[in-house]
């Protein structure tokens, strides 16, 4: 049974993530976006060989495989504040450093197909925690990396940082391959 998810006031999430949930926010279903966008990826990268999923926009920025690496990094740390903040969790949750995260990972060995299965998996099992919260759940607050978030901010920020880093791709990376 579809969710209907409101959109998040402003004092529920920090500035700098702000960009995510206006993203978000211009799907007309954002809990409908979490599934559209597994064929989002499948459609994009997915049809992307090994050699291809090794480019690099730049020297310096990500590979395509390390891009989807961080998705799923992120996709971890974003439902795991998810999972405690609606369970009404106050104890603050820290930050983390994606650029760590994607170095010592190491997803240029990983195969572009288990990034994405990976990423599939962690979605799915996000789809069905989120359409079994209760409905009061969405609305409770917590604390990570130091800002204020609420649990239905969350699932804004899940679908806009996914939105974010497709564009990119679409933008700077597959046009150049």
């Amino acid at each position: 049974m579809p969710k209907i998810i409101s959109i998040p006031n402003t004092d529920e999430y920090a500035e700098f993530y702000a960009g995510y949930v206006q993203r978000a926010q211009q799907r007309t279903d954002v809990f409908a976006a979490l599934s559209f966008q597994i064929e989002e990826i499948l459609a994009g990268p997915g049809k992307l060989s090994e050699e291809q999923a090794l480019f690099r926009d730049a020297p310096r920025e990500w590979s395509i495989k390390e891009v989807m690496g961080h998705l799923n990094d992120v996709e971890r740390v974003f439902s795991y504040r998810l999972l405690r903040i609606s369970r009404n969790d106050t104890i603050p949750l820290p930050g983390f450093e994606q650029d760590d995260y994607v170095r010592e990972a190491g997803y240029d060995n990983y195969s572009l197909r288990d990034l994405i299965a990976e990423f599939e998996h962690l979605r799915r099992a996000n789809i069905l925690f989120i359409q079994n919260m209760k409905g009061e759940a969405l609305l409770y607050r917590g604390t990570a990396s130091g800002y204020p978030v609420s649990a239905r901010a969350l699932v804004y920020m899940l679908v806009g940082h996914v939105d974010h880093h497709m564009a990119s791709l679409h933008e700077k990376y597959l046009p150049n391959i």
